[in-house]
């Protein structure tokens, strides 16, 4: 895997990470990993989507070769490719039967961000697609093991997508823009 050479991908998708999903508290499960350091931030240079599924298994593979108490997640950012959700999303079924072909299934579980994320049922414009709009297409590595202590310590999680979404009605589409504003000069 190459690294992307421009440390920005990184930074906006910490920054990201830090003031909207954790400071705006979209995911209870987030804070513990980032405060301490279990996140890893990678970066893709694919321009192809077989070339991000390469990148893909390669992360899957360092991922669980470490202990969680080495590194929990990785955001696997790919800012070259799969612009379009559409195609991104329809990119998810691969990325699902690579975590099957690998032997992971049931040991990893991938969650999708990206710029133009959009729920099943939505408008493009609905508020509420803002909670897995990320600045870049990220694909989202998770330990399962890690997701299951998750759940159990916070209990009932079925209110988690709609306190979200209650959160960003609030917030509303200004005060969204204003905060993405300081992430993604």
């Amino acid at each position: 895997m190459a690294e992307v050479t421009d440390p920005r991908f990184v930074e906006q998708t910490r920054a990201w990470v830090e003031r909207v999903v954790i400071g705006l508290k979209l995911c209870p499960f987030a804070p513990a990993p980032a405060y301490k350091g279990l996140i890893r931030y990678a970066t893709s240079d694919a321009t192809t989507p077989e070339a991000l599924l390469e990148d893909l298994a390669a992360e899957l593979q360092r991922l669980v070769a470490v202990s969680p108490e080495q590194l929990e997640t990785t955001l696997l950012i790919h800012p070259h490719v799969l612009q379009n959700f559409q195609r991104y999303n329809e990119f998810l079924t691969v990325a699902d039967e690579t975590l099957i072909e690998l032997g992971l299934e049931g040991e990893i579980q991938i969650a999708s961000f990206h710029p133009r994320y959009q729920f099943a049922g939505t408008r493009a414009d609905n508020i509420s697609n803002a909670t897995n709009r990320s600045p870049f297409p990220t694909l989202h590595l998770l330990r399962e093991a890690s997701i299951e202590r998750a759940v159990d310590s916070f209990g009932d999680t079925t209110a988690i997508s709609r306190t979200n979404i209650e959160t960003m009605e609030k917030l509303g589409r200004g005060g969204l823009d204003a905060l993405l504003r300081e992430v993604i000069p």
